[in-house]
């Protein structure tokens, strides 16, 4: 299959195929034209890859994922302590995003929103005492 087909099956575009075969994600067969030559392996780990980038899952995640799809002799385990971690900084991100928000939504109260100058806001993005 050309990068047409394959992008099509696989759902990713066709730039992100070749970011993923520039990094070693996927090596697709070259013909003698030089063209790339994807077999139904090749669409398989590029939909594999496209699920776990979609669960956000980091590149190098996805190196250790699909080298352990690929390994017949692998421990769930290892597959779970990839799982757990990432899980593990999800959590943490969730956490600072609540606490962005709680700052933002006390100083949007804090804000009077009229025509006044002054603004909690900008008072408090500039490292300045807010006067009020």
């Amino acid at each position: 299959m050309n990068i047409g087909d394959v992008a099509e099956a696989s759902g990713l575009p066709a730039k992100t195929i070749r970011y993923y075969e520039d990094i070693g994600l996927v090596r697709p067969k070259r013909g003698q034209n030089g063209y790339r030559a994807f077999s139904e392996a090749d669409v398989h780990k590029l939909a594999f890859l496209s699920r776990a980038r979609s669960l956000g899952f980091s590149i190098e995640d996805c190196r250790s994922l699909i080298s352990l799809y690929e390994d017949r002799d692998r421990a769930s385990a290892d597959v779970r302590n990839i799982a757990s971690d990432h899980l593990d900084r999800i959590t943490s991100k969730i956490a600072e995003l609540q606490s962005l928000r709680r700052t933002l939504e006390t100083l949007i109260h804090r804000c009077h929103g009229d025509d006044r100058p002054d603004c909690p806001i900008l008072d408090d993005l500039s490292g300045s005492e807010a006067t009020q």
